[in-house]
């Protein structure tokens, strides 16, 4: 079908989308300080709103409908204006709604709209009320562009500009020095992945002479993926790595994950947004999107597994001793990516989709948990609500609050029927039933038992640390006054976390396993087979006679292996919460004894390796940036402050203003002085033209005479100058006998048998009253040769 006349206002439907929260962004961002704060949250939540509406509309209308019919991939496409069109290169403003991409635009829109819902309680008192909301909106147009980019450099805009937004979010409180330290440090740590994005971009492009994920999909095309490269590797491997960096930055994985803790410096709705639901899951996206690339390629995908499970260690271990709310949450968001970046690395892209809509409702509703958790507390009186050690006892003053977190608690650490033991399992089988056979062309037969073991070690360190974190804040006895004062938060906020709870407990039904020997309703495998027409479902390996060697990207297991491996994750995420009680919550005041005394023992050193973050920011200091700020510093003070504003600028002004102090000294009116100038300048013409030419003579021997030429220098010293001869040697002028006259002509010839060895000149300067003497001994058979000046004596 045609979707060209498929408009609204002259423009495509599908750019109504982004443009609705685009336009909100605009309005609060120039008239928003003229406007009352209920007209700026009514803008800004009516835009995303509308784009929530727009997008339902479409996807369960005319997407899927066409889905139905079997083109759920094909989707809907519509182009705005070409962008972009020099020689080969031609980009389209184009927009392309399918399955998948459907899925990211539901999760945005709605989880956005309840985010900004509960923005109107968190930041009713903040003066820049209009520019949060603006931000809130345009962060929101720039994901959505991202996810509705037809083509790679469409993608690339919003990767950007959820880029820019996060800047602008995380140091929102710009006037603590540290908040916008933050910022900062999250803009330059995009930029190297984006760096490295472009790179995969570039390198895509100059072998497939397209940017167009349409295009790049298709047969012709991907025979280009796994022309060799570099190294042996197919060229899918060089540009999948290269874009799997890209999504490190945004995705924060190792060793790019740093900036996402100190992102927690932003207002709390941000967090929930930006690192939850959104801009943290675009990599993970944008890896699945590619589905076709990395299927040629599974060096670039055993990369992005290793890669994955790392992150997903890491980070929980980091999480295990941080006292601050917010950012235990933001380790357990860098650690939860890592699984999802497993799933993407094992091809099971409908694993790492699902986890990712799943870890949207339970995180958003944790991260709006603790902001609601912060306000209460900021009520009682804390100038720290942060603080986990200061809490305990919430549940008595907050017990919507509590509930909900609750909730997502048990979500996040595996615990059935709740959303994240299903996606989380989902993974945890795949990665399972690559082993043997099943495994990815060229890795090894057992890496699934790596990666399902190290899962099983995160999952476990999940369930503990967040249910540290719950009987910390909400379990046992107020450990402050602060506590005992708290209360709960309006129904702005509550509201919102009700919904997500409700979504994280209900979401995972539509992700159930697959059994053979049981049939379940269809609506529990909806999420797969909604998105299998917009993924690869075999790997693309052709043999060397160009055949395509057909092997389906997941094997299948027993229906009892798939139970034995959900009572493992099932159990694994209880052992986590009976340890969590065992050492936090069975007191009911906190930390228990046996943890200060391993903490101050034999886990001293563990327990100082996890809160200082395995000192990865001291490592960077050390190696990067002092490096750089000296090597900056040195620049700076000899390339731009010596040379270029010293000589250059400053310099240049110096001579220019002495040269017209000096000419303004002559050039005064004075017919005297302008005289005296051009005697002057005259003189020194001659004197310089003098210095040009040295005196001396030259001899030539003509039969039986001398002919001697004197050459006694150019200007006014040689032009005056009186010469004589002393053609015998004796030392004084020699005469002619026959007119008894000195020898004074400058061209003289003179009996060769007159002569003697040597011959003198001597000039006599009127000028300086000396005489100048040049001697030079005569050889018959020598050709004459220039000679120096031997001695300059005064005439007496």
């Amino acid at each position: 079908m045609d979707y060209s006349q498929f408009k609204f206002l002259g423009l495509p439907v599908l750019a109504w989308i982004p443009l609705l929260p685009l336009l909100g962004a605009a309005i609060n961002l120039t008239l928003g300080r003229r406007f009352s704060k209920s007209t700026v949250h009514t803008i800004a939540i009516a835009a995303i709103a509308g784009a929530c509406g727009l997008s339902m509309w479409l996807v369960f209308g005319e997407l899927w409908r066409l889905f139905k019919a079997g083109a759920g991939g094909t989707g809907i496409e519509q182009t705005v204006y070409t962008w972009i069109e020099v020689g080969q290169l031609k980009i389209e403003m184009s927009f392309h709604l399918d399955t998948l991409s459907a899925v990211m635009i539901m999760i945005i829109t709605f989880v956005g709209t309840l985010i900004h819902i509960y923005s109107t309680g968190y930041m009713a008192k903040d003066p820049r009320y209009a520019a949060f909301f603006g931000y809130l909106n345009l962060f929101t147009g720039a994901m959505l562009i991202l996810v509705l980019g037809s083509s790679l450099p469409v993608m690339f805009i919003g990767w950007e500009g959820v880029g820019l937004c996060s800047y602008l979010l995380i140091g929102f409180w710009y006037e603590r020095e540290d908040y916008a330290t933050a910022g900062r440090k999250a803009f330059v740590v995009n930029r190297i992945g984006d760096f490295c994005f472009l790179l995969g971009m570039f390198l895509l492009f100059w072998a497939t002479k397209t940017l167009d994920f349409g295009q790049l999909k298709s047969a012709s095309v991907g025979s280009a993926y796994v022309q060799p490269f570099w190294g042996g590797e197919r060229l899918a491997a060089a540009a999948g790595i290269f874009l799997f960096i890209g999504a490190c930055g945004k995705s924060a994985q190792l060793p790019l994950f740093v900036w996402l803790p100190d992102a927690m410096a932003g207002p709390t709705p941000v967090s929930a947004l930006i690192h939850a639901a959104t801009m943290v899951t675009a990599g993970v996206y944008m890896v699945c999107r590619l589905s076709f690339l990395y299927s040629a390629s599974t060096t670039a995908l055993i990369v992005v597994a290793t890669v994955g499970l790392l992150t997903a260690l890491a980070a929980a271990f980091m999480a295990f001793a941080q006292t601050d709310l917010k950012k235990v949450l933001a380790y357990s968001t860098v650690s939860q990516l890592g699984f999802m970046f497993v799933a993407a690395g094992t091809g099971n892209w409908t694993a790492a989709i699902f986890h990712l809509g799943t870890h949207a409702f339970f995180k958003a509703c944790l991260f709006l948990g603790a902001g609601s958790v912060m306000h209460g507390m900021e009520h009682g009186g804390s100038t720290t609500p942060g603080d986990i050690m200061k809490m305990g006892g919430l549940r008595k003053h907050m017990p919507i609050t509590h509930a909900t977190f609750a909730v997502s608690c048990l979500a996040i650490a595996g615990i059935a029927p709740f959303a994240g033991f299903f996606s989380k399992d989902e993974i945890l089988g795949g990665a399972w039933s690559i082993v043997g056979h099943a495994a990815p062309p060229g890795w090894p037969s057992w890496y699934g038992y790596v990666l399902w073991g190290g899962l099983l070690i995160a999952a476990l360190g999940t369930a503990f640390y967040m249910w540290r974190l719950y009987f910390l804040v909400f379990h046992g006895q107020e450990r402050s006054e602060e506590a005992k004062h708290a209360h709960e938060s309006p129904m702005s906020m509550t509201m919102p976390l009700v919904v997500l709870a409700f979504l994280a407990t209900v979401a995972g039904f539509i992700g159930l396993p697959h059994l053979s020997d049981t049939h379940l309703p269809s609506f529990t495998h909806a999420l797969a087979s909604w998105l299998e027409p917009s993924v690869v479902s075999t790997w693309y390996n052709p043999g060397a006679d160009g055949t395509l060697a057909i092997q389906q990207i997941h094997g299948h297991v027993s229906d009892g292996t798939t139970f034995l491996l959900m009572g493992v994750a099932f159990g694994i995420g209880l052992l986590g919460i009976v340890l969590a009680w065992m050492m936090y919550g069975a007191s009911g005041k906190g930390p228990s004894k046996t943890v200060e005394d391993l903490v101050d023992g034999p886990l001293q050193g563990v327990y100082q390796a996890s809160k200082a973050k395995l000192w990865f920011d001291e490592i960077y200091d050390a190696t990067i940036v002092k490096p750089f700020r000296i090597v900056a510093r040195g620049l700076y003070e000899i390339v731009d402050r010596f040379i270029i504003d010293t000589i250059a600028v400053n310099g240049s002004a110096m001579v220019v203003g002495v040269l017209g102090r000096v000419s303004r000294w002559f050039q005064n009116g004075q017919v005297q002085r302008y005289l005296a100038g051009v005697v002057v300048g005259a003189a020194c013409v001659f004197f310089v033209s003098d210095c040009h030419s040295k005196p001396t003579f030259t001899y030539e021997i003509v039969g039986d005479r001398l002919h001697l030429v004197a050459k006694p220098g150019a200007g006014l010293i040689g032009a005056t100058s009186k010469l004589r001869w002393d053609i015998d040697g004796d030392g004084t002028a020699d005469v002619d006998p026959n007119t008894g006259a000195v020898y004074s002509t400058p061209d003289l010839f003179v009996l060769y048998g007159d002569t003697r060895t040597q011959v003198t000149l001597f000039i006599d300067d009127a000028v300086t009253r000396k005489t100048i003497t040049v001697t030079r001994t005569i050889e018959a058979a020598a050709a004459p040769e220039p000679a120096e000046p031997t001695a300059m004596k005064e005439e007496k």
